[in-house]
């Protein structure tokens, strides 16, 4: 079988620059996970003590797991549904096409919640800058915001903009847009980590997060809710690092940029929670994980700064928002961008109508959900089923369809250390079998990730 890309009636043109590349990957991969419950289970589960299986975990999937995800869109050319297309072809057997719908569906299912969760961000920098926020209780103004159809203007605008992104250019446009956002957000956080340090009462919170509890390293959920939180946080979802993948360079080292797309992910989430958890216990909340964290105790957080500072709160409120909205944004673009690929593809429709059908899709359905318990219930559907399954089939693809020979040259583009045999030993039978058990696990407690 030749290592040519799939002859693609559509060109979305490659990344221009490995920053580029690394920026966009680690757009997608930081998310609202990273903010909402990676802090949190970090306190749960034995402070430090819980970040070494997780940097572990981090190490393992972020080295065969995203490399495989690069190298398998970057041979391609094309999303999950071309790809695994190929990987069935080059072993003279059909079906591919269909298995690889099923990740493309995690992603559109993951998109039509996420805009509904961006949007709620969208609402609270307007709260935040016009004082609303701050005029009720934040259980008052969640409640608002989350009741059915309450947010349809901020859910319809987070939309818009990510069509806009999308709509004009593929590659160049989601590489532009992330050499801004994601230095922002990085920046906006240190910003709030080293204001919170100086608050009386910070430590208790850098306590929660940094003491090593040991015990819990002897507890089997540390070390499940740990490699879910890896495994998710890296964004490996068996089609969007694939389509990413297809519009890399190939000039560029692979594993190099998967673990440099690993690390900053890592960082986002650790900053995140020196931002967060110092301040929450500076006031004495509770720094529960999910949506109440982020649009409940964190709105509080910012009112008791500003009751003591005047426009204090407001201002870390903003600061806050802005950050959180562009870790989503940039999240909600690779989502988009994989469905779009495909309608591309298969419908041989030109790129703004594509992304326009994709974009309305999102929308229609999600105006539904946007009850917040109806988009929990959608969000754990996509999440505990759909999306760890998709990610289990882009593994075996890689791994166990992939002729091996077309892969290593493929990982070995733009490398000149030639790629141990430890690595495929590793991928192949630990991070597959790792991948299965994050389903199964899933389905047990409810959601690891």
């Amino acid at each position: 079988m030749s290592t040519q890309k799939t002859q693609n009636t559509v060109s979305n043109g490659v990344f221009s620059s490995k920053l580029g590349f690394i920026l966009a990957s680690v757009g997608s991969a930081v998310g609202i996970g990273n903010i909402w419950m990676f802090p949190y289970r970090v306190g749960q589960y034995g402070g430090a003590a819980f970040l070494i299986p997780y940097f572990l975990f981090v190490i393992l999937f972020g080295f065969v797991g995203l490399s495989g995800e690069f190298a398998f869109g970057r041979l391609t050319g094309t999303g999950p549904i071309g790809s695994y297309d190929y990987a069935m072809k080059s072993k003279k057997k059909k079906g591919g096409s269909i298995l690889g719908a099923f990740p493309l569906f995690g992603s559109l299912g993951i998109a039509i919640g996420y805009a509904i969760i961006v949007g709620w961000v969208l609402r609270s920098i307007f709260g935040s800058i016009s004082g609303t926020l701050f005029e009720q209780e934040s259980e008052t103004f969640f409640t608002q915001m989350t009741g059915p159809f309450g947010s349809m203007p901020w859910h319809i605008t987070v939309i818009i903009i990510t069509f806009l992104i999308l709509a004009f250019g593929a590659a160049s446009n989601i590489e532009k847009v992330n050499k801004i956002m994601m230095p922002t957000f990085f920046i906006l956080f240190l910003i709030i980590a080293i204001s919170v340090a100086f608050m009386p009462g910070a430590s208790k919170g850098y306590e929660y997060l940094l003491v090593f509890q040991w015990e819990y390293l002897l507890k089997p959920e540390t070390w499940i809710m740990a490699m879910g939180q890896a495994f998710f946080s890296l964004s490996i979802t068996g089609s969007g690092m694939i389509i990413y993948g297809s519009y890399l360079s190939k000039k560029e080292n692979i594993i190099y940029s998967s673990g440099m797309t690993a690390l900053l992910d890592t960082c986002a989430a650790l900053v995140s929670g020196f931002a967060i958890i110092p301040a929450v216990f500076v006031f004495g909340l509770n720094p529960q994980a999910g949506p109440p964290l982020m649009f409940i105790t964190l709105p509080k957080v910012f009112s008791q700064m500003d009751a003591q500072v005047p426009y204090l709160g407001r201002i870390f409120a903003i600061l806050f928002f802005i950050s959180v909205f562009f870790a989503g944004i940039t999240s909600l673009v690779n989502m988009f961008e994989v469905c779009s690929e495909a309608v591309q593809q298969k419908l041989k429709l030109n790129r703004t109508f594509s992304v326009a059908l994709v974009a309305g899709i999102v929308l229609l359905v999600g105006l539904f959900i946007e009850y917040e318990p109806f988009m929990s219930k959608w969000m754990d559907i996509i999440t505990i089923y759909i999306v760890p399954i998709g990610a289990v089939l882009g593994a075996i693809m890689i791994y166990w369809v992939l002729d091996r020979k077309i892969l290593n040259q493929e990982l070995q583009q733009g490398r000149n250390k030639p790629i141990s045999k430890l690595f495929y030993i590793t991928a192949k039978y630990i991070y597959v079998f790792l991948a299965i058990i994050i389903v199964i696990l899933g389905i047990v407690y409810g959601g690891i990730g």
